[in-house]
């Protein structure tokens, strides 16, 4: 693996939003200045087809002007209820929808060729959560069932075809949300319960993600009190440290969910945020909005890697991780080859 400085280190631990449909000032200070490792599209940033294209084209010709690696651009298109791309671009009815194998394979294979035409290379997705039977969950109309088995089988169906075809895919949100009746988006929810009790559903679907080397995994904004009764499982060394990396061997690419969100932002300053995800062995923060935040979890991150040995030398892995996966599948997509899907 090549060697980066500690900047580039910094800037490639992080993966942001932005504001604007074409390239601008903006992404010029994330890409040159912060040397970001990645962008996630949202409705604000998507037009036509050729829009998206030429945008994410800008991006990766602007990291490639700069000795930069090549960008992770990511999307949450899990069809459904979040599906960011709109006409022309597939629309399919979301996971619940999913009746059969055959509906798994043409999603992913559509989004998945969709997606590389349009410049995008990570979706987020699929949706590993299993929503047990009478739970009023927040995630019941995101999912693709109360079995664990059929999840299982559902989402490894998506995640194998999208990445088979180029895409990387992003399981989320461990180790499971699906008994949350609460919103992230707007307030921590606690979920009392064990890891036997997870063992016993809702980490099976992740057990086979990585088995089956899924390319990443998205963290939940769920405080686990049976786990770690203080942190969220995105800040948490006991959830992603112990048990994602130690007790379950997943030496993949791990990321945060957004930490803009409600169960984050008015509960932990950026500062702390950024401080716990590095102690935590999480590889990639998640800051889904333009504004200050993004800057300043930088230069956190470069002192942090600077200052201390032990987060440089868990820094240096996660730079593996991160290089190891864009190697895999990025050093072709600069130049936008034509579709195998």
């Amino acid at each position: 693996m090549t060697v980066l400085s500690t900047e580039v280190m910094a800037g490639q631990r992080l993966m942001v939003g932005f504001d604007g449909t074409d390239f601008n000032d903006d992404l010029e200070f994330l890409i040159e200045t912060l040397q970001v490792g990645g962008l996630i599209l949202f409705s604000r940033n998507l037009g036509t087809p050729e829009q998206i294209r030429r945008l994410c084209r800008d991006c990766q010709e602007t990291a490639a002007r700069c000795a930069l690696p090549p960008l992770f651009i990511a999307i949450d298109q899990e069809g459904g209820q979040v599906a960011r791309l709109k006409p022309p671009f597939t629309q399919f009815p979301g996971n619940p929808a999913m009746k059969h194998l055959e509906d798994a394979v043409h999603f992913a294979r559509v989004t998945a060729g969709e997606l590389k035409q349009a410049g995008i290379n990570m979706d987020m997705a699929p949706v590993l959560d299993v929503v047990p039977e009478g739970v009023d969950s927040i995630m019941a109309g995101r999912v693709f069932g109360s079995d664990p088995g059929w999840v299982t089988i559902m989402a490894m169906t998506v995640i194998d075809h999208l990445q088979r075809c180029g895409i990387m895919a992003v399981a989320k949100h461990f180790p499971g949300i699906g008994r949350t009746v609460l919103d992230s988006h707007l307030v921590l929810p606690d979920l009392k319960i064990d890891v036997q009790a997870l063992a016993e559903s809702d980490l099976i679907p992740f057990k086979a993600a990585i088995a089956g080397d899924v390319a990443g995994m998205m963290l939940s904004h769920i405080c686990y009190t049976g786990i770690d009764p203080v942190w969220p499982a995105s800040l948490s060394p006991a959830v992603t440290a112990d048990l994602l990396r130690r007790q379950l061997g997943y030496d993949g690419v791990v990321m945060t969910d957004d930490l803009d969100m409600g169960a984050i932002k008015p509960n932990h300053g950026i500062d702390t945020a950024i401080g716990q995800i590095l102690i935590a062995d999480v590889d990639i923060a998640l800051i889904c909005h333009k504004g200050p935040d993004i800057e300043t979890a930088c230069e956190k991150i470069r002192k942090s890697l600077a200052d201390d040995a032990i987060l440089r030398r868990m820094g240096e892995r996660s730079m593996a991780r991160i290089q190891r996966l864009k190697s895999a599948y990025l050093q072709e997509n600069r130049g936008f080859k034509p579709l195998s899907c």
